[in-house]
């Protein structure tokens, strides 16, 4: 089965303008912008086909091109990333059996996340969808925890059946605990990771589908797949050692850059 992987980026964030050319600087301090980081994520994914950045900015094109990705100029009308991956995925002549969305905010995106997401929809032929779940340790959820008091809307988490199949998304922390964790604590919330992989004819159908009442309150493209009654298959990854966090606001910068050092990443 061929994959394709397409990494949406637009430079008019709402919450942080010009994003994907920030620099993350890692443990040796060498700055990377964040697009680049994200494509090297991408380039180290095994079974993978094609990797693309899909972007409506001029700027993002050149500085992608600058460190040799292969760039599709997409529309700035897309919505989310899941329709800038549909238009990507038909301007390459479509033909691809799975595409994945590597959002360009997941720069800490380990290579097994992808395989092993690949590899979940490939056994589970009813999913039309499906995006990795990380059960958070106890420092997660508390980061998790303190960005809603402080207003700040950061990771989102995810619940799901016994089959794995998505009950739930939400930017809001579920399902409730009452418990504060210590930091290396197991706990029952599963933080969601910002990549997906589609089969091709559920993304081509997605742009044409309006936006339902969940998705305009979460702002959670996967949403859309759920309100239409679609399957959504939740696959837990092992985090084997490696953190992971997205690049949401201005302060997420310098964490994921801690990260970085912490886990001894050029």
């Amino acid at each position: 089965m061929s994959v394709l992987v397409a990494i949406p980026a637009r430079y008019a964030s709402t919450r942080y303008p010009g994003k994907p050319l920030v620099p993350l600087r890692g443990a040796g301090g060498a700055a990377r912008t964040l697009i680049q980081r994200s494509w090297e994520a991408a380039v180290a994914v095994r079974g993978v086909d094609r990797v693309v950045v899909a972007t409506d900015d001029d700027r993002i094109r050149l500085e992608a091109e600058g460190f040799g990705a292969e760039v599709v100029m997409t529309s700035p009308d897309c919505a989310n990333g899941t329709e800038r991956c549909a238009e990507a995925h038909a301007a390459l002549g479509g033909g691809f059996d799975i595409v994945v969305n590597l959002q360009g905010d997941a720069p800490l995106t380990p290579a097994w996340f992808i395989e092993d997401l690949v590899a979940g929809l490939r056994r589970d032929g009813s999913a039309e969808l499906a995006t990795p779940v990380l059960r958070c340790d106890g420092k997660t959820l508390n980061a998790l925890l303190d960005d809603r008091k402080a207003g700040r809307v950061g990771g989102t988490t995810a619940v799901f059946d016994r089959a794995g199949h998505a009950l739930y998304f939400s930017k809001e922390v579920i399902p409730f605990t009452a418990t504060r964790y210590e930091q290396a604590d197991e706990t029952p919330v599963f933080h969601h990771v910002g990549v997906y992989a589609y089969r091709p004819d559920a993304l081509t159908a997605y742009p044409g589908w309006d936006n339902g009442p969940l998705e305009t309150l979460e702002g959670l493209e996967q949403l859309r797949f759920m309100e239409k009654g679609r399957k959504v298959l939740c696959v837990e990854v092992e985090a084997r050692g490696r953190q992971f966090w997205e690049l949401n606001n201005p302060e997420d910068v310098p964490r994921i850059e801690a990260m970085m050092a912490e886990m001894g990443l050029e």
